[in-house]
């Protein structure tokens, strides 16, 4: 049997696949069958679990001990969820390629060459206190990041990479059926965080030039009500910006607009995290994997409105920023002439890769405000295959398997000596 308690006032609970009325006073119950039963039991606090009064279907019925297996537990659009498909670290690629890691040139994953300033070793080798949580509010990261970017640091949000706080963003932004705005080709996380969320994704192609289309992100906006839009700016993968003119006319529109900024250092142009101040429907997100180096420890930020960075304090993980990534971050901001010298020798870099490039027969590559160039291998290549075939050289680059950039490579900028290699590869199969 299961039994409905009556509660002193009429309550609703929902949830992804149930929803119950509690009523009051009395209690009625219903037999469910010979085999299997639940009983619904009060509480202290006047709260009862209950059988679903809405039909769920045969597989989570499972839960009343009849023959229970464990994916019964996961949420239903879990179980649809593709998984993310990340770039493949440099000790896997080692024993899939057989050889040693530092014999790779790894230009596949848009990662800092230079690594981080000497002063995050020297700082992680004189660690004192690994044994103890590290502070909640990264006060001392975040005190760091205001003099940096010159926002107030309790406009701040220290994550575990940026990655972390696109998914806190949207938990406590969307409920299950709401609606997020991507343009794509873009960052797939947006996409796959709300899968994860159970959010809807409304796709607005970008033009020709991997541009935003400004007209249709209005009229989407309008018409399907989403809660929010991503942008990335530098784009990746192609590396195109979004001017002042472009974003006004988003910000104008009913929406949250969250822009990330990953890769805003190589761009010339300055970071928008100061809007916040002024648009309660902006985000600013930040990273120090591009910029500094520390891909590796995980170690992101975003400048929020006053009014929305309460709420995810409220519902961040207390301890998601650790010691090691703390320090780090903190000792590669006191280094601001090596960050620059860095910034100046990739973006370099870039120019000169761009040039060599475009000297590939079968490649048409596009300008890059970022760390990386995105191309159209043509001539009857196989965008695929010559990512395979430069694998077997020991040069990874990266390629996309959904339909927007089957037909496209992107390569990231690396040293002078890598770039040298990469087209030494090229020129070999042509």
């Amino acid at each position: 049997m299961y039994e409905v308690w009556l509660l002193p006032t009429p309550t609703l609970l929902q949830g992804s696949g149930f929803r119950v009325l509690l009523l009051h006073r009395t209690r009625t119950s219903r037999r469910l069958g010979s085999s299997c039963s639940v009983e619904g039991k009060l509480n202290r606090s006047g709260i009862t679990y209950m059988a679903s009064s809405v039909p769920v279907k045969e597989e989570s019925q499972q839960h009343l001990g009849c023959s229970v297996t464990g994916d019964s537990f996961i949420r239903h659009h879990l179980r649809k969820l593709s998984p993310y498909q990340p770039i493949l670290p440099f000790e896997i690629l080692s024993t899939r390629l057989g050889r040693k890691p530092e014999d790779i040139v790894k230009l596949d994953a848009n990662e800092n060459p230079y690594g981080p300033p000497p002063e995050v070793l020297e700082a992680l080798g004189s660690m004192r206190f690994p044994y103890i949580y590290p502070d909640p509010e990264s006060r001392s990261l975040r005190a760091a990041l205001a003099e940096d970017s010159g926002i107030e640091s309790e406009y701040i949000l220290a994550g575990c990479g940026a990655d972390e706080l696109i998914d806190l963003i949207m938990r406590c932004v969307l409920d299950p059926g709401d609606k997020i705005v991507d343009c794509p080709p873009t960052f797939t996380m947006y996409e796959f965080d709300a899968a994860v969320n159970a959010a809807l994704v409304i796709k607005v192609s970008r033009k020709s030039d991997f541009s935003l289309d400004v007209e249709r992100i209005a009229d989407v906006v309008e018409q399907e009500r989403p809660k929010c839009i991503f942008l990335t700016s530098p784009n990746n993968p192609d590396g195109s910006i979004i001017n002042d003119e472009t974003l006004l006319k988003i910000l104008a529109l009913p929406v949250l607009v969250v822009l990330d900024e990953a890769y805003i250092e190589f761009s010339g142009i300055e970071s928008r995290m100061s809007w916040v101040k002024k648009y309660e429907n902006l985000i600013v997100l930040r990273t120090f994997s591009k910029r500094a180096g520390l891909a590796g420890l995980r170690v992101g930020y975003g400048a929020f409105p006053l009014s929305i960075i309460e709420y995810l304090w409220r519902a961040k993980q207390p301890y998601n920023v650790s010691v090691a990534a703390e320090i780090s971050a903190c000792a590669a901001l006191k280094n601001p002439v090596y960050l620059e010298n860095i910034k100046v020798a990739l973006v370099q870099e870039r120019e000169r890769l761009f040039k060599l490039l475009r000297e590939v027969p079968f490649l048409n590559p596009y300008p890059s405000y970022s760390n990386f160039i995105l191309c159209e291998v043509t001539s009857g290549m196989d965008a695929k295959k010559l990512k395979e075939d430069l694998a077997k050289m020991a040069v990874m680059i990266r390629h996309y398997n959904n339909k927007e950039l089957s037909g496209y490579v992107r390569v990231s900028v690396g040293k002078p000596e890598h770039t040298d290699a990469l087209m030494e590869c090229l020129k070999s199969l042509y």
